[in-house]
């Protein structure tokens, strides 16, 4: 289960891979990244689901242990100032977690259908 929590701070980093090659794909080759819209959908989703399942473990863990985790790292040390960098995952987190990811599927879903028609 610390496991779990431990690799938590992956979750936002996850989806960068989408819009970076795609930014990369419009830079390079325009109308074959555009013909292509239906790959690059099918990927946002397929990640966006990876990390719908990975939220969801997450909740049921925290349900279950019904704890708050919170991971801090030092970012910067001087002699005096310390910036710490974290994240806090508590049964709100979790449950935000899920409705966010579902709601950004059922919209990519909605947005690629109604621009499939033009």
């Amino acid at each position: 289960m610390q496991q779990i929590y431990q690799y938590g701070w992956i979750i936002p980093f996850i989806l960068l891979p989408v819009p970076i090659f795609l930014g990369l794909g419009l830079l390079l080759f325009p109308t074959t990244t555009i013909r292509l819209r239906r790959m690059w959908s099918f990927q946002s989703v397929l990640l966006l689901s990876i990390i719908l399942v990975f939220s969801t473990n997450l909740s049921i863990q925290q349900i279950n242990s019904n704890s708050i985790y919170q991971y801090v790292w030092s970012w910067l040390i001087t002699n005096d100032f310390s910036l710490e960098l974290g994240y806090l995952l508590d049964p709100l987190t979790s449950i935000m977690l899920i409705l966010i990811t579902t709601i950004g599927i059922l919209v990519l879903f909605y947005s690629d259908n109604y621009i499939a028609h033009d």
